[in-house]
């Protein structure tokens, strides 16, 4: 990757970059020129982060670049050879100079600062725009990120060994997060009444339905991934890491009843949970890590052949559940915040 230049630039020689999939699937929708807020909507960057999905509002990035007179962070520029300088990331950014200009707001809105590149392709355009928004410091929402995935994966063919070389992760992770997108959009966009109604901020729930033992659950049981798009929009499923405990809910016929009229979190309280000593309420995290650990690495190959075919099962299922809260756990303890 080349490196790119720092400098300011004048706002009226730089075009948006409607050639990006994410503002060109918005442009398919709508006519005309997109405004500031189109844009940003249009880039996922607008969603409501009440649920902890790290989306920027667009009203808190255009005050904030009001009140502090400018941007910190660069727009990223890429100059074309015919020297058409091209916004391949901070569109927003760069239509909200250009509306403060035209409005003539009180500021200096004729420069903007960037960083520019010089007839960059577009697997390195793809590049920057991964690392700024999937892994970097202004991160896009998770129904974003999926969003962009699938269109680098289904649309520009790139393999999945080169989306993690993107974002890091694991190829499992990149998976289930494409395959959630394209559930969400085929079974949960329909029965929102309109645009409005579909909230990007339930996309966890569908992430979570990428695990077998939910999919495998709900074919078992009589339901499909269609009752599953209607439970999260009705809320049954409400907080959504409650999809963990679907499998269960759904085996246990009082669980299940309660569910479907009040909910998961409702359900879960019914279901029955093995009572434990007081040797166990009271041991500490390493011991009872080690207990596991010893108790896996004794289980009997039969078992373990049961487990295979049999994944529903409460034991498998008590595993799946303690792997996924340690996995949040770790994670919490590894992130940089």
């Amino acid at each position: 990757m080349q490196q790119g230049k720092h400098q300011l630039v004048p706002v009226n020689e730089i075009v948006l970059d409607k050639s990006n999939p994410r503002i060109a699937l918005w442009l398919e929708m709508y006519k005309g020129e997109p405004t500031p807020e189109q844009i940003h909507q249009a880039l996922g960057a607008g969603v409501d982060d009440k649920e902890g999905q790290g989306g920027t509002k667009y009203s808190t990035l255009k005050n904030s670049i009001q009140t502090n007179g400018g941007i910190i962070q660069p727009v990223l520029l890429n100059v074309l050879p015919d020297g058409t300088k091209v916004c391949i990331e901070g569109n927003t950014r760069v239509c909200l100079y250009k509306t403060f200009r035209e409005q003539k707001v009180k500021g200096s809105w004729g420069e903007i600062p960037a960083i520019i590149y010089t007839n960059l392709d577009e697997e390195e355009i793809d590049a920057i725009r991964l690392q700024a928004h999937l892994v970097g410091p202004r991160q896009w929402d998770p129904y974003s990120k999926a969003k962009y995935l699938t269109i680098l994966r289904n649309k520009e063919n790139l393999p999945f060994s080169k989306l993690v070389d993107y974002c890091g992760g694991s190829q499992k992770a990149v998976r289930e997060s494409i395959d959630a997108y394209a559930d969400m959009e085929m079974f949960y966009r329909p029965l929102c009444g309109s645009e409005g109604d579909f909230d990007p901020r339930r996309f966890s729930g569908f992430v979570e339905l990428q695990k077998n033992n939910v999919k495998t659950a709900l074919s078992q049981t009589g339901f499909d991934i269609s009752d599953f798009a209607g439970w999260i929009l009705d809320r049954k499923i409400d907080p959504l890491n409650t999809v963990r405990a679907l499998p269960r809910i759904l085996k246990d016929k009082n669980a299940q009843q309660i569910f479907l009229k009040k909910g998961a979190t409702e359900a879960i309280k019914v279901l029955e949970r093995p009572e434990l000593s007081k040797a166990l309420q009271e041991a500490t995290l390493a011991q009872l890590s080690q207990a596991l650990t010893e108790a896996i690495n004794k289980v009997p190959y039969p078992q373990f052949l049961e487990f295979k075919k049999n994944p529903s099962s409460d034991t498998y299922q008590a595993l799946i559940d303690i792997q996924e809260t340690l996995n949040e756990f770790i994670s919490t303890v590894q992130s940089d915040e």
